[in-house]
């Protein structure tokens, strides 16, 4: 078995991953997967000739916070979602002078794409509109907006993404799930501290995480589609799964163009 785990740029891997599965390899990419919904659609179509399995690092789906709440909502412990909000306040000034400057919607697609990818994993394709907009922060050196906030409408649901990647001092993360029968949510400084709390009828839980995004989240990553192959079965982080992630993630882009809602 042979897995090749592709971390170049969205321009370039494209290329990389047609040779990749063109010689009968698996292969991991990482995120954003794809600038095209089509060329998504092309390298699955390929892969699944060649009976191979193609996946997204999308590696914010083993960060130990949001993974806890995502099982939750697939075990039935919250009932059915009708709200997801995500709030993260942290300093990106620091792509200053690094080749991340150079990208026009950073926030939303490089980074924001981890809670694009949250949100899909918890709503599955349930998403109709996205309104976003960008904005530069007061006082903020490095070129593109560090600003930018995402509201999504959903099927029987609402969800809101804020990112307020300009403050320098009392970062902060919140993530709240809501369902018909209960909350799932996390805060915490950064990443690596998270407390979660389970809110259902039965009162509240506050389970003990282990572990860390960062490595871990990349460990879960390539281990699910490892697993995956050797189960014969489609990964959690599929290229096919992930597309419901980019079209939310596209929609919140051409929304941020047009200043309207855009459909998923």
């Amino acid at each position: 078995m042979s897995v090749l785990d592709l971390t170049a740029h969205a321009d370039v891997r494209l290329d990389l991953m047609r040779r990749a599965l063109n010689a009968d390899k698996h292969v991991l990419s990482q995120k954003p997967f794809v600038e095209s919904l089509d060329d998504g659609r092309e390298l699955i179509e390929l892969a699944a000739r060649h009976d191979l399995k193609l996946a997204v690092n999308q590696n914010g789906r083993w960060a130990p916070h949001l993974a806890y709440i995502r099982e939750a909502v697939r075990a039935g412990l919250i009932g059915e979602v009708t709200g997801v909000h995500v709030e993260i306040r942290w300093n990106h000034g620091w792509i200053g002078g690094t080749p991340f400057e150079a990208m026009d919607n950073l926030i939303l697609w490089d980074f924001g794409i981890h809670w694009f990818d949250f949100l899909a994993s918890v709503i599955g394709d349930r998403a109709r509109f996205v309104h976003a907009t960008t904005s530069r922060a007061a006082g903020q050196s490095a070129r593109p907006p560090l600003l930018a906030q995402a509201l999504v409408t959903f099927d029987r649901g609402q969800a809101s993404l804020v990112f307020d990647g300009a403050t320098r001092y009392g970062a902060r993360d919140s993530t709240s799930v809501i369902g018909a029968n209960g909350v799932a949510s996390s805060q915490g400084l950064d990443l690596g501290h998270q407390a979660v709390e389970l809110y259902t009828e039965a009162g509240v839980a506050r389970p003990l995480l282990a572990g860390s995004w960062f490595n871990d989240g990349f460990a879960g990553a390539m281990g699910e589609l490892l697993c995956a192959i050797e189960d014969e079965r489609e990964a959690l982080n599929s290229a096919r799964d992930n597309l419901s992630s980019l079209k939310i993630c596209q929609a919140a882009l051409r929304s941020v163009r047009t200043g309207v809602p855009e459909p998923v």
